[in-house]
């Protein structure tokens, strides 16, 4: 994809251009169509047409890119100037250090997404539960299951979802990390698909939880998403209450709920519990935007 340059260019090589100027030239283009991570994401997009890393990216200096690779770049810019979103474009997304494959049967996680899994990752280590069982609702591209899966060697997962299409991306996602064994996927809106006699030492879930008025008003990219993953009826807490309602009964003395919440949520959900005898506590977990964004909740054993 890349050659050398030499003193009489053939055909191959003209009409080429080094990489600083093809980012400055296709940033602009983003920058103009409201998008403030133009930079970065043309960035993205040479080291995925590329095959490099940022570092190895910026190596290339003056070197001369062949002008396939900048027609490429040119009808991926394109579409991303509709706000159409870059991952679903690539159809690859970074989570948690892991290259996971997205289309438009699934959601693009949210960096926020991480933090949810670093608080169970941390429940697990600090308590040493030793052969976790863990319930993944609504898995979605399966980041969340793959991501524990792979960052927690032992234990078994069972990862369900109301959308058959959404399991395929999971199920691809697993096989490209190994881990199709150690997970099982299950078609299943919420926990209907989960058997009684069912426990889990940790229940975790990134939830639909946008209210419908407000799903209007909401990035074009987010759009693009399933809207079965993002919206929750009229004030976004529809799924979280069938969680909460039907959690505690699939979850092993001493386990953990843990879930993704809207920024302005968590009062109305720390009131739910506070209702239900079953609830021991809840706690709340900021991200870097000092927002409410992650529920902890314990039951009484």
């Amino acid at each position: 994809m890349l050659e050398p340059m030499s003193a009489k260019p053939d055909k191959a090589v003209l009409n080429k251009e080094t990489v600083p100027k093809l980012i400055a030239k296709n940033a602009a283009i983003l920058k103009a169509f409201g998008i403030d991570t133009a930079k970065v994401e043309i960035e993205s997009i040479l080291c995925h047409l590329l095959e490099v890393n940022r570092l190895n990216l910026y190596l290339y200096g003056d070197k001369m890119i062949d002008k396939n690779i900048i027609e490429r770049l040119e009808q991926i810019v394109a579409r991303r100037s509709t706000r159409y979103p870059l991952q679903m474009i690539l159809q690859e997304y970074w989570f948690f250090g892991r290259k996971f494959f997205v289309n438009d049967d699934v959601m693009v996680p949210a960096p926020e997404t991480e933090l949810l899994c670093e608080g169970a990752l941390t429940y697990l280590k600090s308590n040493k539960v030793k052969s976790p069982r863990i319930l993944d609702i609504g898995t979605g591209s399966g980041v969340i299951a793959i991501t524990l899966a792979s960052e927690y060697a032992v234990g078994e997962i069972l990862a369900i979802d109301i959308s058959r299409s959404s399991l395929n991306v999971a199920r691809k996602n697993a096989n490209t990390f190994n881990m199709n064994g150690k997970i099982e996927f299950r078609e299943s809106n919420l926990l209907d698909a989960v058997q009684k006699s069912e426990k889990f030492d940790l229940i975790i879930s990134n939830p639909p939880y946008v209210a419908e008025t407000d799903y209007k008003a909401l990035a074009p990219e987010v759009h693009a998403d399933p809207k079965i993953a993002i919206t929750s009826g009229e004030d976004g807490l529809d799924a979280i209450r069938v969680i909460l309602e039907k959690a505690p009964n699939f979850l092993a003395n001493r386990g953990r709920i843990m879930f993704e919440i809207g920024y302005d949520q968590a009062e109305r959900i720390t009131d739910i519990t506070e209702k239900d005898s079953r609830y021991n506590s809840i706690s709340i977990l900021k991200d870097l935007n000092n927002f409410d964004r992650i529920a902890i909740l314990t039951c009484v054993d």
